[in-house]
């Protein structure tokens, strides 16, 4: 379980991952050896996986987000779980998510254009075994997005 100070380090690290224990402390009010330690022990618990940058797509070339709900097709000899890790590997899927209820699977995907994320779904998600059908949801704009 996470304490509050657990949480005010981890809100102040979601602002910016690159903040320094100083820095840290100084907004949380705690001091920098407790800030250091609680640190690395959310590390050691696995509660901090790593940290990582968040890209500001639309300066990446794929300014176009969309989600695709995935239904499985259990007549391939693929399971769901390898299905699963299989689109994980493309390059223009961010996310996957299994999921309980009408569709099987969530995939974050990016693309150059709306047409761009069509080709992936038409020419790549399509032809792979373990897909059903498909529904394609194109994201106008995100008001929140977090690593």
């Amino acid at each position: 379980m996470l304490d509050e100070k657990d949480e005010l380090i981890l809100g102040e690290l979601r602002k910016d991952g690159r903040m320094s224990t100083v820095d840290i402390a100084r907004r949380t009010g705690l001091p920098r050896v407790t800030v250091h330690e609680r640190i690395k022990r959310l590390k050691e618990r696995g509660v901090i996986k790593h940290f990582t940058v968040m890209v500001d797509h639309s300066k990446t070339g794929k300014p176009t987000t969309a989600f695709v709900l995935v239904s499985y097709d259990p007549h391939q000899e693929v399971t769901q779980r390898k299905l699963a890790e299989r689109l994980a590997k493309l390059d223009e899927v961010y996310e996957v998510h299994i999921l309980a209820g009408e569709w099987d699977l969530l995939l974050k995907v990016r693309g150059d254009s709306v047409e761009g994320i069509g080709k992936l779904v038409v020419d790549k998600l399509r032809e792979i075994g373990g897909i059903g059908r498909t529904v394609t949801l194109t994201c106008f704009s995100s008001v929140k997005e977090e690593v």
